[in-house]
């Protein structure tokens, strides 16, 4: 921990646009590509939403997240995790996964589908090398039923429109609608000065390759052969 205390200080310290709760936009000028494109990310969602019961809840990937989810309220579809490719969900979703690759240094990215009345409890994100940039695609009205606090602050997802945060200051978020909530959930390298942008990247590389994020990968492929299994199915159905 006190090795853990004294990195996230350098990072505070290194970060190129401070130590925030939200980042304004304008210091990300990719952001607007992303914001221009949305539409195309919702369609390739829309697509998957039939069959949304069937793809795996975020605590069957990651059993760290029990903690935060025991139901089938939080969904997940990932492309990346720590830079590992889930080949088969990019190929499925091919505009989000070109957009993806236009977000410098993008890590981990999925879409984060919240059930009706779902609530996610105040938690802090583990690793403060990267900053949480989340991409409204389906928001249910009304709109602000449906928000994320980080801190101090409570914002709300808008569709085609993108926030980025601090995901290591407390967080919660909720979708208190009668409707979907989809976001595509990304983590992105913090901008760091050097010398502490190479110890991220080397600390970024040793996380990738631990047993945790291996293994929670290696759940996450067998869910994505039943889910292709189930999407030919109906298909095939048809």
């Amino acid at each position: 921990m006190i090795i853990f205390g004294a990195l996230y200080r350098l990072y505070s310290r290194s970060s190129t646009f401070g130590d925030h709760e939200f980042f304004d936009n304008k210091d990300f000028p990719w952001v607007e590509t992303v914001e221009a494109d949305w539409r195309k990310v919702r369609a390739e969602l829309d697509a998957l939403l039939p069959y949304a019961a069937d793809l795996p809840n975020f605590q069957d990937i990651s059993k760290d997240q029990i903690g935060l989810t025991q139901d089938d309220g939080w969904k997940t579809f990932f492309f990346y995790a720590y830079g590992i490719k889930a080949a088969a969900n990019c190929r499925r979703c091919p505009e989000t996964a070109k957009l993806l690759k236009k977000m410098p240094g993008m890590k981990t990215a999925f879409f984060s589908i919240l059930a009706p009345g779902k609530h996610l409890p105040p938690h802090h994100g583990a690793y403060k090398g990267v900053l949480r940039l989340h991409l409204g695609v389906l928001v249910p009205e009304p709109a602000e039923m449906c928000a994320i606090r980080v801190g101090s602050q409570t914002r709300h997802w808008q569709e085609g429109q993108v926030m980025i945060f601090d995901d290591t200051f407390e967080h919660e978020a909720w979708n208190r609608t009668d409707g979907l909530r989809a976001i595509l959930f990304v983590d992105i390298m913090r901008p760091m000065r050097f010398p502490a942008n190479l110890l991220n990247a080397a600390a970024t590389w040793v996380i990738a390759l631990s047993p945790f994020v291996l293994g929670s990968f290696g759940s996450y492929l067998r869910w994505e052969k039943r889910f292709e299994a189930v999407v030919n199915e109906g298909a095939a159905a048809h």
